[in-house]
């Protein structure tokens, strides 16, 4: 049996890096209506956007901001069959 800790403990590598663990997490999960803009300025910067868009793609994730695409933008990326673009 898998216990909280365990979960915690398996936290993703890439998320030591990613910028949004440096910032307030309420920016990344704005009550409806409420703005996406700071989170996704924050993520056009990140290293590591590519691997958390990925991660939330392949977790069903249905709430925040992950690798600068809402829920919204993330339901509609998946129903087109579009996975994530890698970008240099």
């Amino acid at each position: 049996m898998i216990s909280a800790s365990d979960l915690l403990d398996s936290q993703p590598e890439w998320q030591e890096r990613a910028l949004c663990s440096e910032t307030d997490p309420e920016a990344f999960y704005p009550e409806k209506g409420g703005s996406t803009r700071e989170a996704k300025r924050i993520c056009g910067r990140c290293e590591v956007k590519t691997e958390c868009l990925e991660y939330a793609l392949g977790h069903d994730e249905r709430f925040g901001i992950w690798g600068g695409l809402s829920e919204r933008e993330r339901r509609q990326m998946k129903r087109r069959g579009a996975g994530p673009a890698v970008t240099a």
